[in-house]
């Protein structure tokens, strides 16, 4: 197995996971917090679709899927290519609002899609390229991967957990 099969692995176990995570859930559900200033379930799956989304169209130089359809209004926002919730309030936290589960599934299905075939389309030598040089070391296409990856497991995994407490 070659480093691209091995994303593309990784990638393909996400799915499953957002879906457990909300499957069924009414938008109240997906709203609810254990404590005031908490990340619920709604907000956490946004969140991640958000991330991956904003790096993988980076990444293709093309808009991200949440601007090229009515994504932002089924979430109750603007369409607003920068807010992917990083340092929201908990304000901005709660004024993510999913229509219901479904379009949390969905529009992280869309943006799962164009990430999966932008990942069977690599070349061994695309995963060393390096796309960011402001870090230390610089970061190649590899590692950003790995990182969207992690950061949609670790949500994930939030998410299930916060629905365990429901």
């Amino acid at each position: 197995m070659d480093a691209k099969d091995i994303l593309i692995e990784a990638h393909g176990r996400l799915p499953e996971l957002v879906d457990t995570a909300v499957r069924d859930l009414t938008p109240e559900q997906l709203r609810w917090t254990p404590k005031p200033g908490a990340n619920p379930i709604g907000w956490l799956v946004w969140h991640l679709t958000r991330v991956q989304d904003d790096h993988v169209a980076e990444l293709l130089e093309a808009d991200q899927v949440y601007l090229t359809g009515d994504w932002a209004p089924r979430f109750g926002l603007k369409a607003d290519p920068s807010d992917s919730g990083y340092g929201h309030s908990p304000q901005q936290v709660a004024a993510v609002t999913p229509q219901s589960w479904r379009v949390l599934a969905d529009y992280y299905g869309a943006v799962h899609a164009r990430t999966r075939e932008f990942l069977q389309n690599l070349s061994p030598a695309d995963l060393d390229r390096v796309i960011d040089e402001k870090w230390d070391p610089p970061v190649t296409l590899g590692v950003r991967l790995v990182s969207i990856i992690d950061d949609d497991a670790q949500h994930a995994g939030q998410a299930a957990y916060v629905r365990g407490l429901l």
